[in-house]
């Protein structure tokens, strides 16, 4: 099955490449040899992150469009935050790029973090290898920047966006040191309304300390998404970015945390968290329970 959807992915079934990653989501027998087959990649993956209404959804509308009229294919992750219920996506919706969910050379999926202990999905490095193996030119991953997500994003992205509004103002004064390292390129979108230049001045001035810590200089740039101003300034500078991207240690730390994860998993397999409550529960009533003694018995 894996060998037939693998030629069909070459072959540019987006039917397939949808099948495929809901397959590995769900650890379907044999996705762990389909992953192992892969071959390396060069494309590359450029992050978004930002906090909730900075209108990401909407900027990356318009790089699409940017995309697609140079007449490339563009791949969209939509990793948002789960619903504690059903571990479903919230903002599953994504309204604002309906106008690609047809075009052919556009693939766009929402992904649910699961509960995930950081803020991307707890399969983001597989998606995004089998979204390589299709052969985009492009792979956009969008995420809600609620904490660790941000770092994260910083791992597996080539180039990380972080976008921000003129009314975050406040939040600039007191805005983690990680999310100044982590940035590639700082959006103030929707720049039309108040106080967007001040914002800006205040930013750059509160990333000009980071500047000998950066590999480079943080580019700033004002868009209005919704009309689309500013966006061809952004991908000249998201491209030329791509272009000198290299590996940093947060790609390493990424993989490195995604390796002991994997690790964990493998290793826990065959345990039944309903069985060893079962042991405890019989210990506990003999009086003979120790927490210790009971797992070095493991």
């Amino acid at each position: 099955m894996w060998q037939q959807l693998k030629q069909e992915i070459l072959a540019g079934s987006m039917k397939a490449l949808a099948r495929s990653i809901s397959l590995v989501e769900n650890e379907y027998n044999g996705y762990e040899e389909m992953l192992q087959s892969l071959p390396a990649s060069s494309v590359k993956i450029t992050g978004i992150t930002g906090p909730p209404g900075a209108g990401k959804s909407t900027l990356v509308d318009a790089m699409i469009g940017h995309w697609i009229n140079e007449g490339k294919k563009v791949a969209v992750l939509c990793v948002d935050p789960s619903s504690p219920f059903n571990l479903g996506a919230v903002l599953g919706d994504r309204i604002r790029m309906s106008d690609w969910y047809t075009n052919p050379n556009v693939y766009i999926r929402s992904l649910a973090t699961r509960g995930s202990m950081g803020g991307l999905h707890p399969k983001i490095i597989e998606i995004t290898d089998l979204l390589k193996f299709f052969q985009f030119d492009h792979i956009i991953v969008e995420t809600v920047g609620v904490g660790q997500s941000e770092i994260e994003i910083a791992g597996l992205a080539d180039v990380t966006v972080v976008v921000m509004v003129p009314e975050a103002g406040d939040e600039v004064q007191t805005m983690k040191a990680g999310l100044m390292e982590i940035a590639d390129v700082f959006v103030v979108n929707k720049a039309d309304r108040p106080d967007a230049d001040l914002f800006v001045n205040n930013l750059r001035q509160m990333l000009a300390p980071a500047f000998s810590k950066h590999y480079n200089e943080v580019p700033v740039v004002k868009t209005i998404a919704s009309q689309k101003e500013g966006i061809i300034e952004l991908m000249n500078i998201i491209t030329h970015q791509l272009q000198k991207s290299h590996i940093t240690d947060n790609n390493f730390w990424l993989l490195a945390e995604r390796a002991f994860y994997l690790i964990e998993q493998k290793r826990m397999k065959g345990i039944d968290k309903t069985a060893l409550k079962k042991e405890i529960e019989d210990l506990f009533i003999k009086g003979e329970f120790n927490l210790y003694k009971f797992i070095a018995n493991k």
